[in-house]
């Protein structure tokens, strides 16, 4: 049986053969499947653009000695319609996290490692205090401040990545750390006495085809058997009197838990992640490196990168 659409007829089982060489030609086949309802397919040689989603590494959180600070979540940097061009990879960067301030007086957790996706680079999270007046470290999202010295938390440099860390106040005395900041909101403040302030939240995506959020602050040291919440997106929870500050979860950008005795040192941030999706109409990338899980659901192809790579149309 056959089928006529505008004076052409096409067979209900058609040729697998190109109905001309010319670039951008369908084939019978995926013309009888566009008209079914299943889309048009991209013209031979077409070039998708691209969203992405780039988080580079957690800040370390900050040990006590005036207050463990909680690291400062990954920068997070996302949009749609980037341009991509053919046959030259596309460099793709995880940013590791920051190591936890290993010094009680003075000393700032280590920042963030960048992401990069081809010319988006997102800046890694700022390490949170150790106090003295000491400011919780500058990055996408600062570190926390810590209590003693009532040090502020550090700036979110440059802007637009994520939000400040938490200040510290000296009010009530003893030693508490400010929560890191995380990409949706800026790093709790310590409070008076030994409480420590929760990291920042971080920001929600379903990039990856699941709602998941990244980049969120770890939380500020207490002075107390007590933790301290890290932000929503990987924060890691600050300590209280014992060992029990937590990192940054891997491949979220969260920042690490500040940690609350001269005993136990701050905690690591979170590694990044680099995602990117396009249109299912477009075919696969010609090659990739890194290891990327490659999914399509959704009417999109998505890429997930959890270590350094590339990419080639």
């Amino acid at each position: 049986m056959s089928k006529r659409y505008k004076g052409a007829i096409i067979s209900a089982t058609p040729p697998t053969t190109s109905s001309s060489a010319a670039t951008g030609a369908w084939t019978l086949r995926q013309q009888l499947q566009a008209i079914a309802g299943t889309g048009w397919p991209s013209p031979a040689g077409a070039l998708p653009t691209v969203e992405y989603l780039v988080v580079a590494g957690g800040g370390g959180g900050g040990k006590a000695g005036g207050g463990g600070g909680g690291g400062g979540g990954g920068g997070y940097l996302t949009a749609s319609g980037f341009a991509v061009s053919a046959g030259s990879p596309i460099t793709v960067t995880v940013g590791a996290g920051g190591a936890g301030a290993t010094v009680t007086y003075g000393a700032i957790g280590a920042q963030g490692s960048n992401s990069v996706f081809s010319s988006i680079t997102s800046t890694g999270g700022g390490g949170g205090s150790s106090g003295v007046i000491v400011a919780g470290g500058a990055g996408g999202s600062g570190g926390g401040g810590a209590q003693r010295s009532s040090a502020a938390g550090g700036a979110a440099s440059p802007s637009g990545q994520g939000n400040a860390g938490g200040i510290a106040t000296t009010s009530g005395g003893g030693d508490a750390g400010g929560g890191g900041g995380g990409a949706g909101a800026v790093g709790g403040a310590a409070t008076a006495g030994s409480t420590g302030g929760t990291g920042g939240n971080g920001l929600q995506t379903s990039i990856s085809g699941t709602s998941t959020y990244y980049a969120g602050g770890g939380g500020g040291s207490g002075n107390a058997s007590q933790t301290n919440a890290g932000g929503l997106g990987g924060g890691g929870s600050g300590g209280g009197s014992s060992d029990t500050g937590t990192a940054g979860t891997a491949n979220t950008g969260g920042g690490g838990g500040g940690n609350g005795d001269s005993n136990w040192n701050g905690k690591a941030g979170g590694s990044g992640i680099v995602i990117i999706r396009y249109a299912d109409t477009f075919p696969l990338a010609t090659s990739t490196t890194g290891s990327p899980t490659i999914t399509t659901t959704g009417g999109y192809r998505i890429y997930v990168w959890t270590g350094s790579g590339s990419i080639t149309f």
